[in-house]
């Protein structure tokens, strides 16, 4: 049964509107889900589906996906107005002081990077998740058109192009759902995950997604992850070609404080919605080691976790 969700809306720091929902009780530990390029908050409809009752969940569309507003200009798009949106979300659903777990997912988690020296980051983080997401020069590493050596600068500029491209994917055909799940998923991905991964990129407006795949293409986080200085999960499909698992090992070590390492085989990059249960496991397990317990079952103290490593598990 799918949790009942609360809307309200949120402005950020230049005047773009927010759809913002949230889900659980009042006074339950904080789970704070940030979603990726071309999703909206349905995209962790599967994950939420299978997290505890007691946990209070708050998402949000990004701007320029779902019910948020597109921004009217170029200038609306930037790794500056990501972290502007998400601290307009914290400051408006979490209180200070209050601490939460924030897991992002690509875009979402370039988000949580984004805002790594903010305040309104910094007081509410207690623990970090991201998830099949990377830093820095992702068209060069990018397996989705494999027609140069990897690295090289003609792929870097293919990919580019691809991301930045403001045309319309067409109409819902079998071509451009094969298509989308070539880009986004594994072979042998369950096909209900993969036909709504295509409605989701089918849905994001042409302007917006070309506008942030303009962004991602000239993205370069790499100082700001290494200020995400707070207990850290890393998460990553083995199979990815958007973002491949090279870019989790090089965020391994790049981060102050990585406590736990996961890849997930035969996923690619839309790990929330072809491994729901392990991404679910995952935040429930984040949430009882950092947070604190529900009120009914007393006021505890976060623990601290051990750093342990599972690959391929």
């Amino acid at each position: 049964m799918t949790p009942q969700r609360q809307h309200r809306t949120v402005e950020s720091a230049d005047g773009t509107l927010l759809n913002v929902e949230t889900t659980g009780p009042d006074d339950g530990p904080v789970l704070v889900l940030a979603h990726g390029w071309t999703c909206t908050t349905a995209f962790w409809a599967p994950v939420v589906n299978r997290l505890p009752r007691h946990l209070r969940i708050v998402m949000y569309d990004q701007r320029g996906h779902g019910s948020s507003a597109r921004p009217a200009t170029a200038a609306g798009y930037s790794t500056t107005a990501l972290a502007d949106d998400l601290c307009a979300v914290l400051q408006a659903t979490v209180p200070a002081g209050t601490p939460a777990v924030l897991a992002g997912h690509s875009m979402g988690g370039m988000t949580l990077m984004a805002a790594s020296r903010r305040p309104a980051l910094r007081e509410r983080a207690a623990a970090v998740a991201l998830i099949s997401t990377g830093s820095s020069r992702l068209p060069h590493t990018s397996t989705v058109l494999p027609l140069a050596a990897s690295g090289s600068a003609a792929r870097a500029a293919l990919h580019r192009a691809a991301l930045g491209a403001p045309l319309p994917l067409g109409p819902k055909t079998p071509l451009t759902r094969a298509a989308v799940r070539y880009i986004t998923t594994a072979p042998g991905a369950d096909r209900r995950m993969t036909d709504f991964t295509a409605r989701l990129v089918h849905a994001c407006h042409p302007a917006a997604r070309a506008r942030w795949g303009h962004v991602l293409g000239t993205l370069d986080l790499d100082e700001a992850l290494r200020a995400l200085d707070m207990p850290t999960a890393v998460v990553h499909g083995t199979r990815d070609r958007l973002i491949p698992l090279p870019h989790a090992h090089r965020t391994r070590r790049m981060l102050a404080d990585c406590r736990t390492f996961t890849e997930i085989p035969r996923t690619a990059h839309m790990t929330p919605l072809e491994a729901p249960d392990r991404i679910a496991a995952l935040l429930t397990d984040m949430a009882a080691a950092h947070l604190p317990a529900p009120a009914a079952n007393g006021a505890a103290k976060p623990k601290a976790k051990k750093k342990t490593q599972e690959a391929g598990a």
